[in-house]
């Protein structure tokens, strides 16, 4: 009879020692595959980025399994937001950082996939970044560029796509001129164009910054106003709901 107390004893320690790995093993996360996951992907991986970028608020497309433009530049936003180096790839530490912030069900994804359509299968190919303006000309470019480098050269240049960004949101606005040359030239809008520097040379980053912008990257929030809180002294532009700053500028709606 001792014994066999001993023995059911014995069990009940040994099988008490196995269940917290179980438990442990059963809690682990898989996330994502070992690719770098880069524009011109599809497929499962995408899938999972797109939903883990949904769950968090920086994707507000279709979850299709394809890694676009809007794919693009939500995974920049969410890397600029969380510190991350700002390069438009899921490797490694972005994935880990993803999936520390977000919670997903691969089932429940795909569920949610644009309807009729499958999970793309990847060619192993990458497509080719495509910079073509969409109903923007060289002259547009060339001005947003000048203005980019008169108003914010010596910010980072993520605060020149947000000044970029802000140009295209006023072109966007029923309150502002629909044309790239409206809003620029539009009196008082610049300090540039006030005191001539949109007539300096720009360098390719100002260029670069624009074209970024056009493609989709907004940082500030789709802001319709920024200006300097060191030199700013209008009590009107104090006033204007603030979104976040960027370098020297404060972001506005």
């Amino acid at each position: 009879m001792i014994k066999k107390s001993i023995l059911i004893k014995f069990f009940i320690l040994f099988f008490s020692c196995l269940m917290p790995f179980s438990l442990l093993e059963s809690q682990k996360v898989f996330a994502f595959s070992n690719q770098v996951i880069q524009r011109g992907a599809v497929g499962e991986d995408v899938i999972e980025l797109q939903s883990r970028l949904k769950y968090i608020g920086f994707y507000h497309g279709k979850i299709d399994g394809v890694f676009g433009w809007s794919t693009y530049w939500a995974l920049r936003n969410f890397q600029y937001e969380f510190g991350l180096p700002i390069d438009g790839l899921a490797g490694a530490t972005t994935k880990a950082k993803l999936a520390k912030a977000t919670k997903y069900n691969k089932q429940t994804a795909q569920k949610s996939t644009a309807p009729n359509s499958t999970a793309p299968k990847s060619t192993g190919t990458k497509k080719a970044a495509s910079n073509t303006p969409k109903g923007f000309s060289q002259n547009d470019i060339r001005l947003m560029a000048n203005a980019v480098n008169g108003e914010s050269r010596g910010e980072p240049y993520i605060g020149q796509v947000a000044v970029a960004a802000v140009i295209l949101n006023r072109v966007n606005s029923p309150s502002f001129p629909n044309t790239v040359s409206g809003v620029i030239f539009e009196p008082g809008a610049f300090t540039a164009v006030a005191d001539g520097q949109i007539w300096l040379t720009p360098n390719e980053n100002s260029r670069k910054a624009v074209l970024d912008a056009i493609n989709g990257w907004d940082p500030t929030g789709e802001a319709l106003y920024y200006f300097n809180p060191a030199t700013a002294t209008s009590g009107w532009i104090w006033g204007r709901p603030q979104i976040k700053r960027i370098g020297q500028h404060i972001f506005c709606k």
